[in-house]
C-alpha cells in the first residue's frame, strides 16, 4: 500500500513540488527491472551506507586514546540515532525521492535547497572515488598481484567503481538485490567478532581507561573527531524514498532501525577487539579485526576473512552511494534546479546521474594514481566529510522551522516536545560533525560550495527566462 500524497508546501522563494510518490515520475517509470523497495532492502541500504570500510580499522584508531573511546561512541551514537528520528519524522510529511533536498527546500526556498543538493551530490562522487581506493587496499591482500604496479591498482579501482554502477543501471531490482547480499555478506565477519568475541573476552587487554594525558573531556572529543564520521549514511532510505514502498511509514522505521543496526555493530565490534587484543599490540596493529578472528581461533586466517569482509562492504556500499548519488541531483532536476538531463530515468534509475556520477568519481581516481601530488586526494576527501555534514545541518533546521513557525501540515502536535527535543540534538549533532572537520576543511568546502551559486544562479536565470517565454 503506498501513501497518500503530502500537501503542497511552499518555500521562502516558491512553491514546492507536490509530493505523489505513486507519480510514476516520483516512484520511477515502472517496467520489469524496476521495483520499489520493501521495509528489508531500504533496512540493508541504511546500514550498508554506514557500514564501510573504516570499521575494520576503527577499534585501532581510536586505542591510543585508552577505552574511554567507547564513551564516544557512546555519545556519537545517541546523536546518530536523534539524527535518523528526525530524518524519520521528515519523510513522513515529505515521502519523497530527494531527502535532505526536499526538506530544505519546502523550508527554505530554492536556494537553500539547491546547495543542500550540490553538497550531497560532491559527498557522494568523492566518496565513491575514495571507497574504491580504499578497497584496493584490501584487494591486494587477496590478490597481491594488483600492487605490482600503479596501473594495475588504477584498473582495479575502476573496476570496483563500474561494477556497482553496472548493477544500478540495471535497474532498482538489481540494486536492492545486490544491497541486501552485501550487506548480509560484510555483517557475517563483523558479528562473528562483535558477538563471538566477547565469549573470549579477556578484560587484561583492555588497557588503561585514559591512556593519554588528556582530560576525560579532551579524550573523548579527540576520539569522537576521528569517530564522528562512522554514522555518515543516516539519510540513506530518505534520499530513495521514492523508490520506498509506503515511503511515509517505511523510511523512518528503515532510517533509526538501520542506525541502531549500525551502532550495535560499531559498539559491540569495537569492545570485542578491546578484550581480544592487548592494548598495546591493538595501536599498532594494521588489521584489528584480523588479529581478534587469530586470537579466537588462532592460526593466520583471520587477514584473509577479513579483506575478503572489506571488499564486500565498500563494493556494498558503493552500490547504494551510487544510487543516492543519482538521487538527490534527480529531485532537483524534477525542480529545474539541476539539469534536466538528470530527471531522466530508465528501469527506475535516474541514469544520468549514475553515468555523470561513475565519470567524475573514475577521473579523480584516475588523478590519485597518476598525478604523484601526495596529499591532494586525501584533501578532497576530508572536504566531502563537510560538505556530507552540510545537509543534516540544514535539514534539521528545516524540522525546527517547522516546528517553531507552528505550521499544522507539518507539525504534530501531540509529539511537538518530542521533535523539538530530537531535532534540537540532530543539530547539536550536525554542528559537531562540522566542527569535526577541521578549520581546513570547512574552508575549502565552503570555496567548494561559493562554486555551486554560479551552477545555481545559470540555472535560476534558464528557468526564469523559460517561465517570461510561457
Amino acid at each position: 500500500m503506498t501513501s497518500t500524497a503530502a500537501p503542497t508546501t511552499t518555500g521562502a522563494t516558491g512553491p514546492a513540488a507536490v509530493t505523489d510518490p505513486t507519480d510514476p515520475t516520483v516512484a520511477g517509470d515502472g517496467g520489469p527491472h524496476a521495483r520499489r523497495f520493501g521495509l528489508p532492502v531500504a533496512l540493508c541500504l541504511v546500514m550498508g551506507n554506514i557500514i564501510g570500510g573504516g570499521i575494520f580499522l576503527l577499534p585501532a584508531s581510536v586505542a591510543p586514546f585508552g577505552t574511554i573511546s567507547l564513551v564516544a561512541f557512546a555519545v556519537l551514537t545517541l546523536g546518530a540515532i536523534a539524527l535518523a528520528l528526525v530524518f524519520g519524522r521528515l519523510a513522513e510529511r515529505h515521502p519523497r525521492t530527494g531527502g535532505p533536498y526536499v526538506y530544505v527546500r519546502a523550508a527554505f526556498g530554492d536556494f537553500a535547497g539547491f546547495l543542500a543538493a550540490y553538497s550531497y551530490w560532491i559527498t557522494t562522487w568523492v566518496s565513491n572515488a575514495a571507497l574504491a581506493v580504499a578497497a584496493v587496499g584490501y584487494l591486494t591482500v587477496l590478490i597481491p598481484e594488483i600492487g605490482d604496479n600503479t596501473w594495475s591498482m588504477c584498473l582495479a579501482a575502476l573496476a570496483v567503481q563500474w561494477l556497482p554502477a553496472l548493477a544500478n543501471l540495471a535497474g532498482t531490482r538489481y540494486v536492492g538485490a545486490v544491497q541486501v547480499v552485501a550487506t548480509i555478506l560484510k555483517l557475517a565477519p563483523l558479528l562473528l567478532v562483535a558477538v563471538g568475541g566477547l565469549f573470549f573476552f579477556d578484560p587484561a587487554n583492555l588497557g588503561p581507561f585514559r591512556a593519554t594525558d588528556q582530560s576525560a573531556v579532551g579524550a573523548v572529543s579527540a576520539s569522537a573527531a576521528i569517530l564522528l564520521f562512522s554514522y555518515l549514511g543516516v539519510e540513506s532510505a530518505a534520499v530513495s524514498a521514492g523508490e520506498v514502498r509506503d515511503p511515509a511509514r517505511n523510511v523512518g522505521r528503515a532510517t533509526v532501525l538501520g542506525t541502531a543496526g549500525a551502532a550495535t555493530v560499531y559498539l559491540l565490534g569495537t569492545l570485542a577487539v578491546f578484550g581480544l587484543v592487548s592494548h598495546d599490540a591493538l595501536v599498532s596493529s594494521q588489521a584489528p579485526f584480523s588479529d581478534a578472528v587469530n586470537a579466537m581461533f588462532g592460526g593466520t586466517w583471520g587477514g584473509t576473512l577479513v579483506a575478503c569482509a572489506a571488499v564486500v562492504s565498500m563494493v556494498g556500499a558503493l552500490n547504494g552511494w551510487t544510487l543516492l548519488s543519482a538521487q538527490t541531483p534527480y529531485a532537483a532536476a524534477k525542480d529545474g534546479l539541476f539539469p534536466k538531463v538528470f530527471a531522466a530515468k530508465r528501469r527506475g534509475v535516474p541514469v544520468a546521474g549514475v553515468l555523470v556520477t561513475v565519470v567524475l568519481a573514475s577521473g579523480l581516481t584516475v588523478y590519485n594514481y597518476t598525478a604523484g601530488s601526495e596529499g591532494v586526494f586525501e584533501v578532497l576527501v576530508l572536504v566531502t566529510t563537510f560538505t556530507a555534514t552540510v545537509p543534516y545541518l540544514l535539514s534539521t533546521a528545516a524540522q525546527l522551522y517547522f516546528l517553531a513557525s507552528g505550521r499544522a501540515e507539518e507539525v504534530s502536535r501531540g509529539r511537538l516536545v518530542r521533535d523539538a527535543t530530537m531535532a534540537c540534538l540532530a543539530f547539536g549533532f550536525s554542528m559537531w560533525l562540522v566542527a569535526g572537520s577541521g578549520h581546513a576543511a570547512v574552508y575549502q568546502g565552503v570555496l567548494f560550495l561559493f562554486a555551486g551559486v554560479l551552477v545555481h544562479a545559470l540555472m535560476a536565470a534558464r528557468r526564469r527566462a523559460f517561465d517570461h517565454a510561457r
